[in-house]
C-alpha cells in the first residue's frame, strides 16, 4: 500500500479517531465509539481506500 494521506491529515485523523474511540469508555459508553477505529487506522497507516478508489492523493500536496 502506498501512502495517499498528507502527514498533517494523518495526525488530524488519528486525533479524531482517538476522540471518537474514547466514547466507548467515557461519555455515553456505546459501541458506536468503535467507528473511531476507521480514522485512527487510516491515520496510522497513511492509506485511505476511498481516496484510492477516487484517485485522490493528498500526500503530494505542498511538494514541488
Amino acid at each position: 500500500m502506498m501512502c495517499n494521506i498528507h502527514p498533517v491529515e494523518r495526525v488530524v485523523r488519528g486525533l479524531i479517531g482517538l476522540g471518537v474511540l474514547a466514547l466507548v469508555f467515557v461519555g455515553p459508553k456505546t459501541l458506536w465509539g468503535l467507528v473511531g477505529l476507521v480514522p485512527l487506522l487510516t491515520g496510522l497507516t497513511g492509506y485511505c481506500p476511498p481516496y484510492h478508489l477516487l484517485g485522490i492523493n493528498t500526500a503530494k500536496l505542498g511538494k514541488k
